[in-house]
């Protein structure tokens, strides 16, 4: 009997798994949000010290700091105290310390359960339309790699290449077997991601001289569009589009101004772009009966 066919007979027990390994997937999630982008403000300010030449920059003593998904341990951004095994549990240590750090007592961030907690929600759903597979585990990765690009852009508005050209990748790979589509629909759907954004962009830019996204963006939806093929594009831009500019118009509602800012397009590509690849059956099907297509 396989680990699958365990899991198969024993319903409790999978979702079980899913739920506890998803909150600590959920902390880990946390931490590359915060750390990718210092990685990568890192490795900017170290290239262009290369390229000027400059010995004597002022961020030459921080430059040689080994700095990674994985070191140094998580500490107090304000005291620097070092956060123990016991205080770093999903959501429970949150929980205990009342969200203040147990030497200074500084506001931790409701961003890290929050994380946690829906890391954990959204995997269940997963495994709730998966199953016990390999396409689960697939799906979970996926999945995994949009919260943190979401969260990311949100915070910094900035989709890094270390995410979305490994994800589009991935996406194309597991099209050989296929998991979940076959590697005509994935390298179809990465290249029609990628160049309806690139050229909707260059349209909005001739007409506005405006930058409308960024190309980050358009890797995203690349990404997307390799894990569920190009039927699901279609879904994902019209659905991404109306919950932008719902968000965007209620921002401005809210904050009494006729001024657009700059916001955010990933999340909403990553989320449409989600519901489009768990329910792409039930959406196209229903795409075929309204459109006929």
């Amino acid at each position: 009997m396989t680990i699958i066919d365990l899991l198969q007979q024993n319903a409790g027990f999978f979702y079980f798994t899913v739920g506890i390994f998803s909150l600590l997937i959920g902390s880990f999630l946390n931490a590359a949000i915060y750390r990718i982008p210092v990685m990568l403000e890192k490795d900017w300010k170290k290239s262009c010290k290369e390229l000027l030449e400059d010995d004597e920059s002022p961020e030459s003593d921080t430059d040689g700091e080994k700095f990674n998904l994985l070191t140094p341990r998580s500490q107090c951004p304000q005291c620097n105290h070092m956060i123990t095994a016991i205080e770093n549990i999903p959501v429970f240590s949150y929980l205990f310390l009342r969200g203040k750090c147990s030497d200074c007592g500084t506001k931790i961030s409701i961003q890290y359960p929050l994380i946690e907690v829906f890391t954990m929600l959204a995997s269940l759903v997963v495994a709730w339309k998966l199953g016990p597979t390999l396409q689960t585990l697939a799906a979970l990765f996926f999945l995994w790699t949009l919260i943190t690009l979401s969260v990311i852009d949100a915070k910094t508005m900035y989709l890094p290449d270390d995410l979305t050209l490994p994800l589009m990748w991935m996406g194309i790979a597991i099209s050989f077997f296929p998991l979940f589509v076959d590697l005509r629909d994935s390298i179809i759907g990465a290249m029609a991601g990628y160049l309806f954004l690139w050229s909707l962009y260059h349209v909005f830019r001739l007409i506005t001289g405006k930058e409308g996204m960024g190309y980050g963006d358009f890797k995203l939806l690349a990404a997307i569009g390799a894990w569920g093929g190009w039927q699901i594009l279609p879904f994902t831009i019209f659905t991404s589009s109306l919950l932008g500019a719902i968000y965007g118009i209620t921002i401005m509602i809210v904050a009494r101004s006729r001024e657009s800012k700059p916001m955010p397009f990933g999340p909403w590509l990553a989320l449409a772009g989600f519901i489009g690849f768990v329910w792409r059956d039930e959406i196209l099907t229903l795409m075929k009966v309204y459109f006929y297509i």
